[in-house]
């Protein structure tokens, strides 16, 4: 079981801005935000609002002023999370990063970049590739992108009818969980295949412009890399794969009546969709929670050794405490992102913030909404060929077998010189004592 792991970044302040005070700060792995709706207020005994609210995250990077000692730079955050995805892919688990924040808030800028600095999707899939000469095994990189606009899907990496881009539907599969119905996959060797991918996609990608932002993604986009390794491991064969998805989900923004109708029916769909992922991670979080507390009653009830004890509570919790209903399929996205939110992946949770003072209501809104996923516990696992894996096991079970075989061949062997030895010894007693009484 491992928990989310949860991190937050600061834009520069926006042209727009300028003159707001900057409200946020950060030291070490705590972001502090001072309330402006009391701080000019004179302290009173009975306010009860605090002054400053703590938000404490894993990683907390300050992208503010490219001229202040602390700052954090595009490097430095793939240093700390995509070396970590980039881990975690390696060993055979199933990532998931998603950027999550108001518009303008640095999301795209995060995972995407711009040419001059790239974020963190380009440089996660230029160290895949460069890493490839350096593995003595086979691997096999495939990619795919896609793009949830209205609760519809469509494929950025494919040319489609104008009339009907959005034919593509949501499907889920037994085992291998939800996916999508005739998204293309690209086979991808080298770093310029990716590139060329990624501009295409984003170049397809809806955008508008908006009163916080002038090119705001309309669309949560999700680019996927299925990274498949064949190795040997003690001269057995393995193959594992790992599935990285990396989210850039659209930004939240407040409905404004003077939008046209496309620009409302955009943003109701985008925060409805928002809106189930919060749900979706408050459940988790709760159910995570639920399963603490029952494990932590069981082992005091099993220190206790009190049969009568671990019924009692059993019964009072299945009764009183039922896990919370994962409302999964309300929305296209949580519905794909299912097993990536509380299943079998490794989660990380960028959240972006802008530090102005006239963004206090988005700013404290996204920081709430990234302390609901820090008790959200998933349990990874690793993704290994289940036939490759049978022949494996097989093969280790009949060493194992071979080993005990030789084993108990030696006991055997040793008992029975130790049972000659033995009789060799009761003959030379026996022919001893003969003689003894023969001389008496």
């Amino acid at each position: 079981s491992i928990l989310y792991r949860k991190t937050l970044r600061m834009r520069p302040l926006e042209e727009h801005a300028e003159g707001r005070r900057i409200i946020v700060e950060v030291e070490d792995k705590v972001a502090k935000v001072r309330n402006i709706k009391v701080d000019n207020r004179q302290e009173n005994l009975w306010d009860t609002k605090e002054r400053i609210v703590a938000f404490g995250f894993d990683y907390c990077y300050w992208s503010v002023d490219p001229d202040d000692s602390k700052y954090a730079s595009q490097e430095v955050v793939f240093q700390d999370l995509g070396t970590s995805v980039l881990s975690g892919a390696f060993k055979g688990y199933n990532i998931c990063l998603f950027a999550y924040g108001q518009t303008g808030s640095g999301k795209t800028y995060t995972m995407m970049g711009t040419p001059a600095s790239i974020g963190l999707t380009p440089r996660i899939c230029e160290n895949i590739i460069s890493n490839y000469p350096e593995f003595f095994f086979s691997l096999q990189l495939l990619f795919s992108f896609l793009e949830i606009y209205n609760e519809r899907v469509r494929d950025l990496l494919k040319q489609t009818d104008n009339k009907k881009p959005y034919t593509l539907r949501v499907r889920e599969h037994p085992v291998m969980g939800p996916y999508v119905q005739g998204l293309s996959k690209h086979v991808v060797t080298d770093y310029k295949q990716v590139v060329g991918l990624l501009e295409a996609g984003i170049a397809n990608r809806i955008t508008a412009a908006t009163h916080v932002h002038d090119a705001s993604s309309r669309s949560h986009a999700i680019f996927t890399i299925q990274y498949t390794q064949a190795i040997l491991y003690n001269n057995l064969p393995s193959e594992i794969t790992s599935k990285i998805n990396l989210v850039d989900l659209a930004g939240s923004e407040r409905a404004d009546p003077s939008y046209c109708k496309d620009r409302i029916t955009e943003g109701a769909n985008i925060n409805k969709s928002l809106v189930t992922l919060g749900i979706v991670i408050s459940s988790l979080a709760q159910n995570s929670q639920m399963s603490c507390s029952c494990q932590s009653i069981n082992s005091i009830g099993s220190e206790v050794d009190s049969s009568h004890t671990d019924n009692h509570c059993g019964t009072s919790i299945s009764s009183n405490r039922r896990q919370a209903y994962i409302p999964y399929r309300d929305s296209i996205l949580t519905w794909l992102l299912k097993d990536s939110l509380g299943g079998n992946s490794k989660t990380i949770m960028i959240a972006t913030i802008s530090p102005s003072s006239s963004c206090y209501n988005e700013t404290m809104s996204t920081l709430r909404y990234a302390s609901n996923a820090k008790n959200i516990i998933n349990k990874p696992r690793v993704n290994e060929d289940a036939n490759v894996k049978l022949i494996r096991e097989l093969r280790e079970e009949i060493d194992r077998l071979k080993a005990m075989l030789m084993s108990f061949e030696l006991v055997c062997t040793n008992v029975y010189t130790n049972r000659l030895h033995m009789n060799h010894s009761l003959n030379l007693y026996v022919n001893i004592c003969s003689e003894v009484f023969c001389y008496i």
